[in-house]
């Protein structure tokens, strides 16, 4: 449904211009006048409008043969400028791609972004899957071990308000109790780190750490993701596993210090 612009000071025209553009980030490469509409809530006249005037600042594009709409490159500057300039991603770039090549592992580091988690940037290496993540993507909190970090430093009763209840089962294995979760996140904050494993998806799974601010805060968290051979509770070799964790660990306290953490 579009959303209306009721409060003072919000304008319905670039609301309006917004939920197009996150129609078109939808999942779907590309979409008719009608999907975008039907995915708004906005009338076809109304969106066609809004695309064409999207199209001539470069913010869309159609394709000459179908006439479906994607976004632009025209938007990628914006999208680069938003991301590099952001302290937490120029903090961990260069360490999660150094902890990748070393590990041959996936590498990540995330944000909280109200509910969910929100992906900085990601590098792949040479054992990770293929990973669908990219930067801007988000994830349930919940449900992957970076996200049990960006909790941790919330109390119980402010991440059942954040969460609501129940907890999305995203696979069998997904921690759907909140009393379950706080259990998990009192050992994320006595180890220092988190382990998941196909709760989001079945065949992987994840090591993560946290990552703080000057003040002691945490404001990211970082993960390495690959099999769960490698990764997961019951891996082949425990020791390995364990020197993941502490290369997870060091790896987020280089990046707290890059931020001024002690």
């Amino acid at each position: 449904m579009a959303t209306r612009a009721t409060d003072a000071g919000t304008n319905q025209s670039v609301e309006r211009a917004v939920s197009v553009l996150r129609a078109l980030d939808s999942g779907r490469p590309e979409l008719r006048v009608s999907d975008v509409a039907e995915l708004t809530g906005l009338g076809s006249s109304t969106t066609s409008r809004l695309l064409s005037t999207l199209e001539r600042l470069d913010m869309v594009e159609r394709d000459p043969v179908s006439n479906l709409y994607r976004l632009s490159l025209g938007l990628l500057p914006l999208a680069a400028t938003a991301s590099n300039r952001h302290p937490v991603h120029r903090a961990a770039r260069m360490v999660l791609q150094g902890l990748a090549t070393r590990t041959g592992l996936g590498a990540n580091v995330a944000v909280r972004r109200g509910g969910e988690l929100m992906f900085l940037c990601n590098f792949e290496g040479t054992r990770a899957p293929k990973s669908y993540t990219q930067a801007g993507h988000t994830a349930p909190l919940h449900a992957t071990s970076i996200g049990k970090c960006l909790l941790s430093g919330m109390a119980p009763k402010e991440r059942r308000k954040l969460l609501g209840d129940p907890l999305d089962a995203h696979t069998e294995y997904t921690t759907t109790s909140h009393d379950l979760l706080d259990t998990e996140i009192d050992t994320v904050r006595r180890t220092g780190y988190a382990v998941e494993a196909e709760e989001r998806a079945l065949g992987r799974a994840s090591l993560a750490a946290p990552v703080r601010d000057a003040s002691g805060e945490i404001v990211a968290a970082i993960s390495l993701w690959g099999p769960t051979s490698v990764l997961g509770d019951h891996s082949d070799t425990e020791g390995q596993r364990l020197a993941l964790v502490r290369e997870v660990i060091e790896a987020a306290d280089a990046i707290s210090q890059a931020l001024g953490a002690l």
